[in-house]
């Protein structure tokens, strides 16, 4: 499939309060990971797997297996950001994403590859992804 068929990166928008910042404006550099994470969460709302159902039912749940990131430039209070989630890659229990956050002016800010392991939390062990979790069009 050529890239002008690929369905766009799903994207969530993010606001950076003070919250979110050093003394000085600047977004902490852990506050990246929480928008990421958020940006993956409702990625997987929004092809209908409800994380809490799945824990609950199956004993499965995703968690942070291996993150690399490049932070290019700095983002500040105020900001208006949107995260993305692609998925580049499935196993039969991880997933890698890409994601990047950029200001809304364009300006890239952070990209990362992100891998999620599928765990047994009963065991805390990988387990496989049910077949049947992700419909074809989303991965």
């Amino acid at each position: 499939m050529s890239d002008s068929a690929q369905k766009p990166p799903f994207s969530w928008p993010v606001r950076v309060y003070w919250e979110d910042t050093d003394a000085g404006g600047v977004v902490y550099h852990a506050s990246y990971l929480r928008f990421m994470e958020r940006a993956r969460s409702e990625w997987l709302r929004a092809i209908g797997i409800d994380q809490s159902r799945l824990k609950q039912s199956a004993g499965l749940a995703f968690m942070v297996r291996d993150m690399q990131i490049d932070f290019l430039r700095p983002a500040l209070l105020d900001d208006e950001l949107t995260v993305t989630v692609e998925v580049k890659e499935r196993r039969a229990a991880s997933i890698l994403f890409a994601q990047t956050i950029v200001r809304a002016d364009g300006g890239n800010l952070v990209r990362a590859a992100v891998r999620v392991a599928c765990v047994d939390v009963r065991r805390m062990q990988p387990a496989s992804i049910p077949g049947d979790l992700f419909p074809a069009p989303a991965i």
